[in-house]
């Protein structure tokens, strides 16, 4: 089989200077400030977040070992919690509204690369959790997913497309298995 060339000569990130200076700048003080923060300052680190440009509510919790990207396109409504090890990856924007829950290990990954593109280049798509959502352990959401108000997502499940409200989801991809019962 003959090996096809490709010339990433001209390659583009499309990130800017400005750009990457704030992702060294965020970097720092994530590995400085906000990483080894005790787990009880949620205060703190929600302080630090704002500070990059997030849009963090009023008792939202994020924990120390969470991964945000980038502050500045991450929207954490009231009550909504990134838990322990998500790896919150917001090329694009990561909206949570009020008391929706990210628990552990989770991946929020709001880009892909293009497969066709000789260069992969980086192809980002917002993610939307409603208000109310829960995403159980290690659940893994795709770019372009939005997860309606009150849904609940199975633990290791991964999502690539559209979840609708107050259902009950899981598997690989992820589908909606019954109306979630509120008691």
């Amino acid at each position: 089989m003959r090996e096809a060339k490709v010339d990433l000569s001209g390659y583009d990130s499309g990130f800017t200077p400005g750009h990457k200076a704030a992702r060294l700048a965020w970097g720092l003080a994530y590995r400085l400030l906000f990483r080894p923060s005790p787990t009880p300052l949620f205060a703190w680190r929600a302080l630090l977040l704002r500070a990059f440009g997030a849009r963090v509510a009023r008792g939202a919790h994020v924990y120390p070992s969470a991964k945000v990207w980038a502050p500045w396109n991450l929207e954490m409504g009231e009550h909504s919690c990134l838990g322990p090890d998500v790896d919150c990856y917001c090329v694009a924007p990561v909206r949570l509204g009020a008391h929706a829950t990210v628990s552990q290990y989770g991946n929020l990954c709001a880009a892909t690369h293009d497969h066709e593109d000789p260069a992969h280049r980086l192809v980002p798509g917002p993610i939307t959790i409603g208000a109310g959502a829960w995403l159980a352990a290690d659940v893994f959401v795709g770019p372009g997913v939005t997860i309606g108000e009150g849904a609940v997502v199975g633990a290791r499940s991964s999502v690539f497309k559209d979840l609708p409200a107050w259902m009950v989801s899981h598997g690989s991809p992820a589908r909606p298995v019954r109306a979630r019962r509120m008691r």
